[in-house]
């Protein structure tokens, strides 16, 4: 399936399922680049904003870059992030005209060649790039536990994608001190939440007998380890960044 279309009927489980990005990660994509209120941002593969929102709300004026229309849809509204319907590869924003792109949870969508061309295109000398990626942390035993189901439930090599995606952006020869960092972070979930967490990977099944086996096994996976209706996934948020020179190269 065209990645464009992939989360088409998955928006509002994106909307509850997802976590978010700690302030640390945040704190690190915006130093260096001066006040942020003077920073634009072209958030790639925006989903239903999560990232823009926590941009924006740092000052940043954020350009929303969304395909799925189902997404931008979901999209809860902020007055310093415009929405465009484009795509990674081809943004259409003029040459020099942003300070930070950003990518969370979508680099391994796009044509990693292409769009790091792009993103060079765009980005104002001095300006950075950043890949984020909220990834499990598998030494907690419900995360492990989850992780499991995760792959056996999976339909593709969604999971393989994202780790060859950051290793082919921080192998671009475009960024100076490319550099990765690691932060922690948590996303409490009770049973709906879990559920929707799963239904809105594209890489698990959503309806059908095996959709139905993988509801079950989340309902007996939350019972196990919920306290107070509640568990935990840790996650590791990895930030893999690079700046390109004074001179945009």
């Amino acid at each position: 399936m065209n990645p464009t279309g992939r989360f088409a009927d998955r928006a509002a489980d994106y909307v509850v399922g997802r976590p978010s990005y700690p302030d640390a990660a945040i704190d690190a994509l915006l130093a260096g680049l001066g006040d942020p209120r003077d920073v634009v941002v072209a958030d790639v593969g925006a989903g239903t904003g999560i990232s823009s929102r926590l941009l924006a709300a740092r000052g940043a004026q954020v350009l929303a870059i969304e395909p799925n229309a189902a997404m931008r849809a979901a999209a809860e509204p902020h007055g310093r992030v415009e929405w465009i319907a484009a795509t990674g590869e081809e943004t259409g924003l003029e040459e020099a005209s942003v300070d930070l792109v950003s990518v969370f949870q979508a680099f391994h969508w796009l044509d990693h060649a292409q769009a790091l061309r792009e993103f060079v295109r765009i980005l104002r000398p001095g300006g950075r790039a950043a890949v984020v990626y909220n990834e499990r942390d598998e030494r907690d035993p419900f995360t492990a536990a989850f992780g499991a189901l995760v792959r056996r439930y999976s339909t593709d090599d969604t999971e393989r994608r994202r780790a060859d995606a950051l290793a082919a952006f921080e192998a671009f020869e475009g960024w100076h001190t490319p550099r990765r960092l690691t932060f922690r972070n948590e996303h409490v979930l009770d049973l709906a939440g879990v559920i929707a967490r799963a239904r809105s990977s594209s890489y698990l099944p959503k309806e059908g007998p095996a959709g139905e086996a993988l509801r079950d096994e989340l309902h007996e996976l939350v019972a196990r380890f919920e306290r107070d209706g509640a568990v935990t996934m840790t996650i590791q948020t990895i930030v893999a960044m690079g700046d390109v020179g004074g001179d945009g190269g």
